[in-house]
């Protein structure tokens, strides 16, 4: 695929905060109550985002749901709609809610029951990405009748002028025959126009929605003397979006992931440096010729995030190892794909396992994929550490690269936008997802569903030992 082509289509997939994965997956604790979240975004704005609630803590009673902009919360907020309860899961809850306006939403969850009440919120970005069309059956059926509703009006006008006047029976002169051929003809004239001024403020209101379809922003990759990777954020050209205004997530302003195509056999997370307002930079290590797919998340002041792509050539090259919270790591070819292997070998010996069940991966159904790490003895390992403020990182990805989406055991809620529901209280993200460094288990799980059919990859990342390892598996999911 050439660069053009990727980033056309990238246009063309329902992208938000990850690519092709538009459904919003979080879990958390709303007081004493252990919740796993799932919102379907709407794909036009306004539309109505259908939410799904699982509580994990038995004991509650009613769920209500509420939807609020992210930044002014508490401001003009609407009266909370009562989510249903499953009739065969009382612990499960469904509801839905209109989504406005375009721009950054929360989803206020409160949860009720007998331990009290206890709420969070979960970001959403409300965001156009399509363009709704007409059914062609339904466009020829309303055609025929808006002519048909046309050619009354015209019929309706002349009669009016030729025979409302007569008395019953009496037949009409010429002269009344010619004034009704007039008069039909200036109806005619004044349907026509309407007809056509109507469509004129219709395209234009179609133009205006159309510039509101999100566009995300694009990676202009190359590679400098030394090694080192530079990235400028190019803006299609979306509303008043700016890309100076990022925020730090989990201490780093871009989180990019550079995966070599087709194969797949060789990752890298990493986090660019910033340069000017627009522009990052990143040494890179030691890599192997190739194509490499680009996935930058980022997140802006308003709490939208987003991921920029891209892709770069990049020739055999020598650089330096990485530093700090980077980490690469090799994988087998995706044409040796194995989608029953559940371990993966990790440095030292050691593995990490997807407890994965026997049933089939279905799309469109919310997961909690959980991953162990054990020892060479078999054993969980007892030095894990937090990597970058979580107990891991999971990046899932479609064969074909028209879906990326970057995770963590919080969902796929970045952490700015959800420090930003709780404008008073910064740290209660943090304690919300009981993020401390004190007895990490050696076992970490992410909420995630597949936004539809194909074979993905998975790339798990977990911290032991002041080493960052990388288990990689692949998935095979029905529809």
């Amino acid at each position: 695929m050439t660069r053009r082509a990727a980033i056309l289509l990238a246009f063309l997939l329902p992208l938000s905060a990850h690519v092709g994965s538009p459904d919003i997956f979080f879990e958390g604790d709303a007081g004493p109550y252990h919740l796993l979240v799932t919102i379907r975004p709407p794909q036009v704005i306004p539309g109505v985002a259908e939410v799904e609630i699982r509580s994990t803590s038995a004991g509650v009673k009613q769920v209500r749901i509420v939807p609020l902009r992210l930044t002014r919360a508490r401001q003009f907020a609407p009266a909370p709609d009562i989510a249903t309860p499953s009739p065969g899961d009382p612990q499960f809850f469904t509801g839905s809610l209109w989504l406005m306006a375009t721009g950054s939403w929360q989803v206020r969850i409160t949860a009720d029951g007998d331990r009290g009440p206890g709420e969070f919120s979960v970001p959403v970005p409300a965001l156009a990405t399509r363009v709704l069309g007409m059914d062609k059956a339904m466009a020829v059926l309303l055609a025929a009748l808006g002519l048909l509703l046309c050619a009354g009006i015209v019929s309706i006008a002349g009669a009016s002028v030729r025979e409302a006047p007569l008395a019953p029976g009496e037949k009409p002169d010429p002269q009344r025959r010619r004034r009704s051929r007039m008069v039909m003809a200036a109806v005619a004239l004044i349907l026509a126009g309407i007809v056509y001024f109507a469509n004129q403020w219709w395209g234009a209101e179609d133009g205006a929605y159309r510039l509101r379809v999100f566009k995300p922003l694009q990676l202009d990759a190359s590679i400098a003397p030394g090694g080192k990777l530079l990235l400028k954020l190019q803006d299609p050209g979306w509303l008043n979006r700016r890309s100076d205004d990022l925020l730090p997530d989990h201490g780093h302003l871009i989180h990019l992931y550079v995966i070599r195509q087709p194969e797949m056999d060789r990752v890298m997370h990493l986090h660019p440096e910033r340069g000017d307002a627009d522009r990052f930079v990143q040494q890179l290590p030691d890599m192997p010729a190739g194509r490499y797919s680009l996935y930058g998340d980022i997140v802006h002041a308003n709490g939208l995030a987003e991921t920029a792509v891209g892709q770069i050539d990049i020739p055999t090259l020598a650089g330096q190892p990485l530093t700090g919270d980077d980490a690469e790591a090799d994988a087998p070819p995706l044409s040796k794909a194995d989608y029953n292997r559940i371990v993966s070998a990790l440095s030292g010996g050691g593995r990490m396992l997807w407890d994965r069940g026997s049933a089939p991966l279905r799309a469109r159904q919310p997961y909690l994929f959980r991953f162990r790490v054990e020892d060479p003895g078999g054993q969980p390992v007892q030095d894990m550490q937090l990597y970058m403020g979580m107990l891991g990182h999971a990046a899932f990805i479609r064969r074909d690269g028209s879906v990326f989406a970057h995770v963590h055991p919080s969902g796929s809620v970045p952490m700015p936008a959800l420090q930003l529901t709780q404008p008073d209280n910064p740290h209660a993200a943090h304690n919300m997802m009981n993020m401390n460094s004190q007895a990490l288990p050696a076992a970490v799980s992410f909420p995630y569903g597949f936004p539809k059919p194909g074979m993905y990859r998975i790339f798990v990342q977990v911290k032991h030992g002041g080493r960052i390892e990388t288990g990689v598996f692949d998935a095979l999911v029905e529809n």
